[in-house]
């Protein structure tokens, strides 16, 4: 569990991020997530590899602590989110122009 802790702070959005993955509970389902997105006054730019991963563009004045409120347990930067949850398969593929 500790690992985990670290791991999610090390990841840590920046304040003022533009795009920011929003991981909420995950026995939430994507309906859950999308309300409070929006609750939050944030607009979904896709969904993450879970129902309960958001990648999202935070409102304005305290984007990220309006998606803590609303449930999100952290924000975290995507980039680093879509490499601990991509494949192999999926990443070549994209990685190839094909």
């Amino acid at each position: 569990m500790s690992s985990v802790v670290i791991a999610a702070l090390s990841m840590q959005a920046r304040s003022g991020a533009d795009t920011v993955a929003a991981i909420f509970p995950p026995w939430w389902s994507a309906q859950q997530a999308m309300l409070a997105t929006a609750a939050a006054g944030a607009s979904v730019v896709r969904t993450g590899a879970i129902p309960a991963i958001m990648i999202v563009q935070p409102a304005q004045n305290g984007g990220l602590a309006k998606l803590r409120a609303a449930g999100a347990w952290f924000a975290l930067d995507p980039q680093a989110v879509a490499a601990c949850f991509s494949n192999s398969t999926t990443t070549r593929s994209e990685g190839s122009g094909a």
